[in-house]
């Protein structure tokens, strides 16, 4: 009897485990095909320059760089971009995105 419990619970750990390892496989394929949506829009959107700059931008802010894309994909499904965004244009748009730093100076007496 207990042999057979064994197998059966053994059983159950193994078709668990699989169907975890297959819903983790479909997750990944599916921020795979968004990602890839993502950049192909981005082609769309952005000239060669802006890209390269927006991929430097993910290297160290990666957050950021992710909603700026979204905020121009949206812009874009919009209708509110009509052209391809160049490297100076989307300076530009950065420089409005980053908040202000503020300069603290300390004065020691």
């Amino acid at each position: 009897m207990a042999d057979d419990e064994l197998a059966e619970l053994r059983q159950r750990r193994a078709a668990e485990l699989q169907s975890q390892a297959l819903s983790q496989q479909a997750a990944e394929e599916e921020r795979e095909r968004a990602r890839a949506a993502v950049q192909m829009a981005l082609m769309e959107i952005l000239t060669p320059e802006a890209r390269e700059r927006l991929n430097t931008i993910r290297l160290t802010r990666p957050d950021f760089a992710s909603g700026v894309e979204q905020q121009l994909i949206l812009l874009a499904r919009q209708g509110r971009i009509r052209q391809k965004i160049t490297d100076e244009q989307l300076k530009g748009l950065l420089a409005q995105l980053v908040p202000a730093k503020r300069d603290f100076n300390i004065v020691r007496k």
